[in-house]
């Protein structure tokens, strides 16, 4: 089983950065891929990103693409969202979640095994 529990949520302006971080417990982290999403009040939980279990490949939403960054240190069990020149509309609570199984798509929440309890994220304009 693995525990997540995001942290690096704030308020900022926009055009500023966060770093969002997410921390796993369990010796299994590393044969996980790591995504992030994020749902914005009276939306879906949408895709944001993802990496797989070595960090060899990421997949981002077109939305964030050039200017979120996810990466995955193993060796920490942790995995982050770098996200730069961020926009009002990126306000939204945001989620890490595990999956197992790489025959599924990382891009769809319900593939995925576990999830943390979500970290605000406020962009004000």
């Amino acid at each position: 089983q693995v525990q997540l529990v995001e942290s690096g949520g704030g308020l900022v302006q926009a055009g500023d950065s966060l770093r969002l971080s997410c921390a796993a417990s369990g010796r299994t982290f590393s044969t996980y891929a790591m995504g992030w999403f994020r749902q914005a009040p009276g939306k879906e939980r949408e895709f944001v990103a993802a990496i797989t279990w070595s960090g060899g490949f990421t997949y981002y939403a077109d939305s964030v693409k050039g200017r979120f960054t996810i990466s995955r240190d193993n060796a920490k069990n942790t995995v982050y969202l770098q996200m730069n020149s961020l926009k009002p509309e990126d306000t939204a609570v945001y989620y890490c979640g595990a999956i197992s199984n790489l025959v599924r798509s990382v891009r769809t929440a319900a593939n995925y095994d576990y999830w943390g309890q979500g970290t605000q994220v406020t962009v004000s304009s």
